[in-house]
């Protein structure tokens, strides 16, 4: 197994396919933002399936497709259906902002995935206009519900509640996904880059308190998938809420993974510098063996925790570039 210097085991890898995005969220890609990677540094999927096969072979069998937008990633479903195709693994799921999912709902479940975190910051239009620059909501919801038509039975909207920006828009949020069987899950933002830099996102753990009283949430004892979520539900079990709160109380002693970038770069934690790149080794047609070595030195970079509570401007490179 792989067991970072920390103790944790690493058994969870998120894997960006793209840095590109069709949507400029205010706390993500900065607006004019240019630098994006080259497409023939991109990972191939015949590399991505190795560096993949190489981590479950040492026991990290929970992964997540992510980028940018993974759905804008030429044959992607593809590229799902070989992932799965490896018997080790237990879980394979991805996150997107959905505009693109209602043509692929059903490719994606055919495939194999399991499930689903769409990114959602509202339900009011001229909200998600002013933090996405997109008149996305409508596609969104389409996504949505041909997700649900499809057969995805876990479906996670992601929430990033701002003071002066969504923040009035939780309750509404709380109801759409009630009404449509949807969990939804509020994660407080994180100082990556400038944008996340100038992001002034809401401490969770008070808001918990008067969402608590409100809608007589109990803590939840189901499994929702390796994320550092702490769940919620209503009284009747028909409504799960999660939250996710990297700067109020952050969950770095339990930390079980790591990123790897479009370019095939392994990044060990949000809040920090380590990386690890692989992508030369992969075209210099490394062994297995040498490539499973590589990757257990690359864990063992991974810091104790990060520092985005103590220096807020260290980290510089956007979310997208890290894969979300």
């Amino acid at each position: 197994m792989l067991i970072d210097q920390f103790g944790r085991k690493i058994d969870y890898v998120r894997i960006s396919v793209t840095d590109r995005c069709d949507l400029r969220c205010t706390y993500c890609i900065p607006k004019g933002f240019k630098g994006f990677e080259v497409n023939k540094n991109w990972l191939t999927f015949d590399e991505i399936i190795r560096v993949v096969s190489a981590f479950s072979a040492m026991g990290t069998d929970h992964y997540r497709i992510t980028g940018g937008e993974p759905l804008l990633r030429k044959d992607v479903t593809e590229l799902i259906r070989h992932i799965k195709e490896i018997p080790t693994i237990k879980d394979l799921s991805m996150t997107t902002n959905a505009t693109q999912l209602e043509k692929h709902a059903k490719g994606l479940k055919a495939a194999g995935l399991d499930r689903l975190n769409i990114s959602l910051d509202s339900i009011n239009p001229l909200t998600v206009h002013q933090i996405t620059g997109n008149d996305c909501i409508e596609k969104v919801k389409q996504g949505i519900f041909a997700a649900k038509d499809a057969g995805f039975e876990t479906i996670k909207i992601n929430m990033v509640p701002m003071i002066g920006v969504n923040d009035k828009d939780i309750d509404a949020m709380i109801k759409f996904c009630m009404d449509n069987g949807l969990i939804l899950r509020l994660i407080e933002a994180m100082p990556m880059g400038s944008t996340g830099q100038n992001t002034e996102g809401e401490d969770l753990t008070i808001l918990l308190e008067s969402l608590r009283h409100k809608y007589g949430l109990i803590d939840s004892t189901k499994s929702l998938g390796q994320g550092p979520a702490k769940y919620y539900e209503s009284p009747d079990g028909s409504f799960t809420f999660g939250l996710i709160t990297p700067m109020s109380q952050h969950f770095c002693d339990a930390c079980n993974r790591v990123r790897m970038s479009v370019d095939g770069t392994l990044y060990m934690c949000l809040g920090q510098e380590e990386a690890f790149p692989l992508r030369e080794m992969l075209r210099d047609n490394c062994t297995d063996e040498e490539l499973q070595t590589a990757i257990r030195k690359a864990v063992d970079l991974k810091p104790h925790k990060h520092e985005f509570t103590t220096d807020a401007t260290k980290i510089q490179r956007i979310m997208s570039m890290t894969g979300g």
